[in-house]
């Protein structure tokens, strides 16, 4: 995997990061306004307020590719990010950040005791899923600031998918790695932490004029968009791997 693009992919985005308007007119009211504060707190104490890292049991075996590590580093800096992003909207809100909620917990305890592969697997599907949030709180949201938060945070988050679908092409094993038992699985999957997901920000996003159908839908539609792209990723590295053989062996009988 050249771990060198993802490295300048972080840094670059990085770059160029217009501020939300954190002074425009408040466009949230009433019952809507409670329970998205409610919302954005759940996601700033998940997004960065909590651990912010790998927490794995095993997590150091991962790491100990110092090029991997630094991937990783800038991977959860922009995570720390989506925090700070997501207290400011909370000031804007009147809300105030918490230190815990019990699916936070459990999801962590999770993920340090199966490992750091399920944790990668774990995390690949919240964002997936909290790209789908994020991206109807942006459509269906009419404060600016929400909305300007919103482009910032979808924008990492569509790398961060990206460099998920290219770490798992560069480690596809066997013939079809990614066939249709595991395109079944990754839905199901995404389905579950969508549900996750939904059980508590539900009430924020049909606050706003999201639906239940327009969630599930769009999460089916992304979940199969990454699918394809995998497939297309993981073809494309094993012809890169096939032709660098082919050169290699052609240069060695040359020299033989």
């Amino acid at each position: 995997m050249n771990y060198q693009k993802w490295v300048r992919h972080f840094e670059n985005n990085g770059r160029h990061r217009p501020e939300p308007d954190w002074q425009a007119p408040l466009e949230v009211t009433g019952g809507t306004l409670e329970k998205l504060t409610r919302s954005i707190q759940q996601f700033q104490l998940g997004d960065g307020g909590g651990p912010a890292y790998l927490i794995a049991w095993n997590r150091e075996r991962y790491l100990s590719d110092p090029a991997i590590k630094r991937v990783v580093d800038l991977w959860f800096k922009e995570e720390r990010e989506h925090s700070r992003l997501l207290g400011d909207m909370l000031k804007r809100l009147g809300g105030e950040e918490i230190q815990e909620h019990w699916s936070f917990s459990l999801f962590c305890a999770v993920r340090k005791f199966l490992g750091v592969r399920f944790e990668l697997q774990a995390l690949l599907g919240t964002e997936i899923v909290s790209n789908v949030y994020y991206k109807m709180l942006r459509k269906h949201g009419e404060d600016a600031a929400l909305r300007g938060m919103c482009d910032l945070i979808i924008r990492d988050e569509t790398g961060h998918i990206a460099f998920h679908r290219a770490r798992l092409a560069a480690e596809a094993a066997g013939a079809r790695p990614y066939g249709l038992l595991w395109a079944g699985m990754f839905r199901l999957r995404a389905l579950v932490a969508g549900t996750v997901l939904w059980v508590n920000h539900r009430g924020a996003v049909v606050g706003l004029g999201g639906t239940d159908a327009e969630f599930y839908r769009t999460i089916w539609r992304d979940a199969g968009t990454f699918i394809r792209q995998v497939r297309k990723e993981t073809a494309w590295s094993r012809n890169i791997r096939r032709m660098r053989r082919r050169i290699s062996a052609r240069i060695g009988g040359l020299c033989g």
